[in-house]
């Protein structure tokens, strides 16, 4: 294949991997369930479709992927079951639009958990636009006046600081595969969300659609986004993964109704173009060193 079909296959890859994990917010609306069946079952689903991606990665060399995250990799497995949990019990909270907006300022955070951790310095591009989603965020914030747009915004905080602790883990250590901590994270988050599960039965219609919504946001569109993400510049993978900001509360208005807050807007607005403004800066200058 020629560099421009990579480029094509990279770009519809990773495109088709934003609309997948766009869709969590319809599955949570999808679902009149409580929090602790809807953690338990997506999780199970979850792990049993990133163990089948590991198993067609590795073959009889699973046991071997498990076991090579080492320590570090036993670290993290806790931080990738608190940012599963904390992100369904913030879509189950407050609206899917508010939820997005906090996620979108992840490289941000990222850049801030680096320093903590790993004493890198921010350009000043990064600061700026840190800046600017902290107002838009600020904004949304601001304007709650429900007790759960509040939970559900801290919620949504937690599930992007998290998050960009495993992206900073990462960069850290470049040998650790994500795939085997993740499964690992969503097993663990099943296991402590199982015994927690009313008695009631589920049923068979909202099985199938656990199955979907774990298989489909946590398995599925993680393989999308590792194939295709390695075919293009991580700043073109960046920018498009911003549909993911985008489509979620779109999905849900259109299926539900659920409208975005005025503030919601004027933040997500905010919010969306700092990082659009911040990663637009990593496709320019490439270009312009050649």
């Amino acid at each position: 294949m020629d560099r421009r079909g990579e480029r094509f296959w990279g770009l519809a890859l990773v495109t088709g991997a934003a609309v997948l994990w766009s869709t969590a917010g319809l599955f949570v609306r999808l679902l009149d369930l409580d929090n602790w069946t809807i953690q338990a079952w997506r999780s199970l689903f979850g792990a049993l479709s990133l163990l089948a991606i590991i198993l067609g990665q590795h073959g009889r060399r699973t046991p071997q992927a498990f076991r090579s995250i080492g320590w570090v990799g036993l670290a993290a497995v806790p931080i990738s079951a608190i940012s599963m949990f904390t992100y369904v019990a913030a879509l189950k909270l407050t609206t899917v639009a508010n939820v997005m907006i906090v996620y979108a300022t992840v490289p941000f955070i990222a850049a801030a958990v680096a320093f903590v951790w790993n004493g890198e310095r921010s350009r000043r591009r990064t600061v700026i636009a840190s800046v600017i989603a902290l107002v838009g965020i600020s904004v949304m914030v601001g304007s709650s006046t429900r007790a759960g747009d509040l939970a559900g915004d801290s919620l949504s905080l937690l599930m992007t600081v998290t998050f960009a602790a495993l992206l900073v883990m990462a960069r850290r250590y470049p040998s650790l595969s994500m795939a085997p901590i993740n499964a690992l994270g969503a097993a663990l988050c099943g296991l402590l969300c199982w015994p927690l599960m009313p008695s009631g039965t589920v049923t068979t219609g909202e099985l199938l659609i656990l199955a979907a919504f774990g298989t489909v946001t946590m398995g599925l569109s993680y393989l999308l986004f590792l194939t295709g993400g390695r075919r293009i510049p991580s700043g073109e993978a960046g920018l498009i993964g911003l549909l993911d900001v985008v489509l979620g509360p779109l999905w849900v208005w259109l299926a539900f109704g659920e409208t975005p807050s005025r503030a919601a807007f004027v933040g997500g607005a905010l919010v969306l173009g700092a990082v659009v403004w911040f990663l637009s800066d990593g496709l320019t200058r490439p270009r312009r060193a050649q």
